[in-house]
């Protein structure tokens, strides 16, 4: 994976173990020379992953919407940074630019990207890894809800397994570099979309 992509808040939280986790994958990214392709902002938990690989001298990618490219906002220490017309476009151009993704803590944003990535996953429309870095337990409430909805018939076991799921940084990206795409759905018709 030379690029992952890497869906976070744009808000730090109140929790430092996650914001020291954010850093240290920021790093680990610059170790490993993967390029951080992630939202574009200087604030959050986005500026301090994004701070960790710019420091390091690695390579970043930031993708924003028009409508939130603001001196306050956007960060502009970037390796490139692309503006796109909204926010649709934002995940289809963070989609193309990466190898993988990775879901660290966030709101609904966060949320909407992982759901979203891991649909076009479920659907066929890409074999990409996806992984969760549960920072500090972060998202176990996250996965109790996924496995609710296995077991209420909603998500296919091979669905929810497709992503990994790690605590530590180098067990995430070890589970993610192994990882197995689903076969495409057999009731998906690729022409017809």
């Amino acid at each position: 994976m030379k690029a992952i992509a890497v869906f976070c808040g744009s808000s730090s939280g109140n929790d430092n173990l996650i914001i020291e986790q954010s850093k240290l994958l920021g790093e680990t990214f610059v170790s490993n020379d993967i390029t951080l392709v992630y939202g574009g902002s200087k604030i959050g938990i986005m500026g301090t992953i994004a701070k960790a690989v710019i420091d390091g001298g690695g390579e970043t990618v930031g993708v924003i919407p028009k409508f939130l490219q603001t001196k306050e906002i956007v960060n502009n220490d970037l390796t490139a940074l692309i503006i796109t017309d909204n926010m649709h476009d934002r995940k289809v151009i963070m989609y193309d630019k990466s190898d993988g993704f990775i879901i660290i803590p966030g709101g609904f944003g966060t949320m909407d990207e992982f759901f979203e990535i891991t649909t076009w996953g479920q659907l066929g429309l890409h074999t990409k890894p996806i992984g969760i870095l549960n920072s500090n337990g972060y998202y176990d409430a996250l996965i109790e809800q996924c496995k609710v909805m296995v077991e209420k018939g909603f998500l296919k076991q091979e669905n929810f397994e497709a992503v990994v799921v790690d605590s530590t940084i180098n067990g995430l990206l070890d589970k993610m570099i192994n990882h197995k795409p689903l076969p495409s759905p057999k009731w998906l018709n690729k022409e017809g979309l």
